[in-house]
């Protein structure tokens, strides 16, 4: 059976965020072992990027339009929509205290390298936990009892606005940001040094 469009589009958006972070943690292990400053730019437009996405548009969607449809159509798992949306709004406030980590590293230099390092890795661990826990319990509930007329509303947004990572083109207004942050995160996510030369 082919995937709702609306399932599609949070697997893919996972998928590129997942990439996303797990790109961040390589790279700023092969700084670690070369000795050298990370590139603060590039780190900057890689969180730019999960700010601007997945924390304002993909948590909003999902908690704004697909759980209230769920907690319309079942009582099971409210819970857990409820934990989701907690973490959903606990998000912004994390993020900034990713950014502020990298900013204190960025000034006031090598003794903040490790602690920047440890924010973001917990940081990268909660978010995985949490899409892995929305795909295993909250996406199969909603191809469960969603009904059609729920499934036209939903793609007609989730179509409307998508990740420019999962391969779609930006708004007008994010286009030239979007561009630039291609062009300085590294290959495969991106069109900069790949992480491999990066090892080098």
């Amino acid at each position: 059976m082919t995937p709702r469009a609306t399932i599609q589009i949070i697997r893919d958006e996972h998928a590129a965020l997942s990439a996303m972070l797990r790109s961040i943690l390589l790279l700023l292990d092969a700084y670690r072992r070369q000795h050298s400053a990370p590139d603060f730019t590039t780190l900057r437009a890689m969180l730019f990027y999960v700010d601007e996405y997945p924390e304002k548009r993909h948590h909003r969607h999902e908690s704004e339009l697909l759980f209230p449809k769920l907690r319309a159509r079942t009582p099971q798992s409210r819970e857990l929509l409820d934990q989701l949306d907690h973490e959903h709004a606990c998000g912004e406030r994390n993020i900034r205290e990713v950014e502020h980590a990298l900013l204190v590293f960025e000034m006031l230099g090598e003794d903040h390298r490790e602690p920047f390092e440890r924010v973001f890795a917990r940081y990268t661990d909660f978010y995985l936990a949490h899409m892995a826990l929305e795909e295993r319990e909250i996406l199969p509930l909603a191809e469960r009892v969603l009904t059609e007329e729920d499934w036209r509303e939903l793609d007609t947004v989730f179509l409307s606005h998508r990740d420019p990572l999962t391969g779609c083109e930006p708004d007008d207004a994010y286009r030239a940001l979007f561009t630039r942050i291609l062009n300085v995160v590294p290959a495969p996510i991106g069109l900069g040094p790949s992480l491999q030369a990066t090892r080098a």
